[in-house]
């Protein structure tokens, strides 16, 4: 890993492009560009592709590859094999739903930035023992949600986080309007159906009206 202030200035500058950050599960290879096209025209452009289907790492490599002005990473990793392989498909980034010592060991020696999920203070602890400064905040609701964080900011001040879980555009305002949340997570924008019917429209306009929302 890159020295600590450069490796969070690196992580701020992608977290901080947009309030949203799309969590995607593409199910068919066919739909990653188009998908990714109107995430990134409504403005979103950091996408995070979860590795949660076959074709997952074949969808990061070809959106890293062919689409212009989005910054493509992955989700889901869970070891040190999941997170060399999507540095291999072309992710500028990985995030974990939560951190084991072996993680943080291969993120430590990783190219792209790794950033993990955490949930309570001891975790945060022990990330920023091993050198982070920037955590996924997940569950988020099921965490105890924009309480949790504001809680965790007085002892924990220079951890800041991308919650993630149970976001959607009804509570996602409430968490950015934390001093300690960079942006947020979620896949509201990307209704399931509307991937399926290639409803690009619907995505785009859902997209943008996260795009908007006050930081």
């Amino acid at each position: 890993m890159l020295e600590t202030a450069t490796h969070t200035a690196q992580v701020d500058a992608m977290l901080t492009r947009a309030p949203v950050i799309p969590v995607l599960t593409v199910e068919r290879l066919d739909d990653a560009l188009p998908l990714g096209q109107a995430l990134v025209d409504a403005g979103l452009p950091v996408l995070e592709v979860t590795l949660r289907t076959p074709c997952a790492l074949a969808a990061i490599a070809r959106m890293a590859r062919e689409l212009p002005g989005a910054c493509v990473g992955a989700g889901t990793v869970l070891s040190a094999d999941d997170l060399q392989r999507v540095q291999e498909a072309g992710a500028a980034f990985a995030i974990a739903p939560g951190a084991t010592e072996s993680l943080y060991a291969a993120g430590m020696a990783s190219a792209i930035p790794l950033i993990p999920g955490v949930a309570t203070a001891s975790e945060v602890m022990r990330g920023l023992e091993h050198g982070w400064q920037r955590f996924k905040f997940f569950p988020a609701e099921a965490s105890g949600g924009v309480a949790a964080l504001k809680a965790l900011a007085g002892p924990l001040p220079q951890a800041k986080f991308c919650p993630t879980g149970g976001i959607d555009s009804r509570n996602a305002t409430a968490y950015l309007a934390l001093p300690n949340v960079l942006c947020v997570g979620g896949s509201w924008m990307v209704p399931r159906e509307a991937i399926q019917t290639g409803d690009w429209t619907r995505i785009g306009t859902l997209a943008r009206a996260a795009a908007t929302l006050p930081r």
